[in-house]
């Protein structure tokens, strides 16, 4: 809790929340990392059982593109688990729409660096063409 709370104090332009009614629905945390100013990293997505399966994901990523803060972003970042089914076609249904492609490879590895306690995360980049940034705005 209090590392998502510091990540909206620090990062609150590159980061989402989707409520109604006062019901929390959806989250997004991710930041522009300093080497990499034309990046945003996506560290986190959640979304409600309430609120799944209606594109509400892929609704927060396309407004975070269309904020200020990431107008100089030119493509997105984030890990996933080769078993996180849905984090997999949330970000391939994102990237189709904005016309964008989608690369991965191996990042953080089990046993390389994560102890054999978690699976591999695979670095998922995807490539934003200008056009599709448009429309994201």
């Amino acid at each position: 809790m209090y590392m998502n709370l510091v990540q909206c104090d620090h990062f609150a332009q590159t980061c989402i929340i989707a409520e109604r009614d006062g019901q929390f629905l959806g989250w997004i945390s991710g930041h522009i990392p300093p080497e990499k100013p034309d990046t945003l990293f996506v560290w986190q997505v959640a979304v409600h059982a309430d609120a799944r399966g209606l594109g509400l994901g892929k609704q927060m990523l396309r407004e975070l593109m269309g904020r200020p803060a990431c107008r100089a972003v030119r493509q997105m970042e984030t890990t996933i688990t080769r078993s996180n089914e849905a984090s997999w076609g949330l970000f391939r249904s994102f990237a189709r729409d904005m016309g964008g492609e989608l690369s991965d490879a191996p990042h953080y590895e089990r046993h390389a660096h994560l102890d054999g306690q978690h699976a591999t995360e695979h670095l998922v980049t995807i490539s934003l063409p200008r056009k599709g940034l448009r429309l994201a705005a």
